[in-house]
């Protein structure tokens, strides 16, 4: 589904050196696979420029979804053909709620590809049972988008969109950054309910307790730009046991 080739990507407008340096990467359909690596190491900016964010820029390498180039895609051209972000800080949208916002990205998504929009009484049916399964308090849906959210709510409003908008690739971007144990099982639980055959999931962390809910088909360790060790869901345990220390080692020997 996703092939990422020899990536090499920095800060757009910036004079420094490239943030990815050369970065490889496939995602099989149906495949989750988790991004780990110490603080700096290029995570969010991969998943950055996956998602088209004008922040940074490519300078090398490519990005194929499906088999094509989505180089020169802006994002919502993304996410038409099904690619997903939930960020690390949401932000907040005044005097827009989530059923505005969801309903609007429904009927762009269903627009570019040739589909009629749905009437307010069908994206409701589909918004109200969305809410009713995600554990989110219904009187939040009242107010503008993550306006006055926790970070627990605003992860929760994430898999409530992530549920209604189903895409193909859903990439996670530290979203168990600050949760507590709760809102933690409420996000596992959300990515856990979605996993299917079809549709794969890019789970950037810096720890591995989100891991604890979610078992991933691949684990990839991101250090200074560069992928520098992949393995099955025991090298999360390694790291938990070992820290990072051992791992950017062995790359700096190699």
């Amino acid at each position: 589904m996703l092939e990422i080739r020899d990536l090499r990507a920095k800060v757009t407008d910036g004079d420094g050196e490239d943030i990815l340096k050369g970065l490889s990467l496939e995602i099989g359909t149906g495949e989750v696979h988790a991004i780990m690596g110490p603080n700096g190491s290029g995570k969010s900016t991969l998943a950055s420029v996956i998602a088209g964010k004008p922040d940074y820029e490519v300078t090398g390498g490519d990005i194929l979804f499906e088999g094509v180039s989505i180089l020169e895609m802006k994002p919502n051209a993304r996410s038409h053909i099904g690619l997903f972000l939930a960020m690390q800080y949401p932000s907040e949208i005044p005097g827009v709620r989530p059923w505005q916002f969801l309903k609007a990205a429904m009927d762009a998504g269903r627009a570019a590809r040739g589909e009629d929009a749905l009437s307010v009484r069908q994206f409701s049916k589909i918004f109200d049972e969305a809410v009713s399964h995600s554990g989110i308090n219904p009187d939040l849906m009242k107010r503008s988008l993550n306006e006055g959210f926790s970070g627990g709510e605003k992860k929760r409003n994430e898999m409530l969109q992530l549920a209604i908008l189903k895409p193909k690739l859903a990439i996670l971007d530290e979203t168990d950054s600050g949760l507590d144990v709760d809102a933690l099982r409420t996000v596992a639980d959300g990515v856990n309910a979605l996993r299917s055959p079809e549709r794969s999931f890019m789970i950037v962390t810096h720890y591995h307790r989100i891991l604890n809910h979610i078992t991933p088909d691949r684990i990839h360790v991101l250090v200074r730009g560069r992928m520098v060790r992949s393995g099955g869901a025991e090298l999360a345990l390694q790291i938990e046991d070992e820290g990072y220390d051992s791992i950017i080692k062995q790359a700096a020997g190699a």
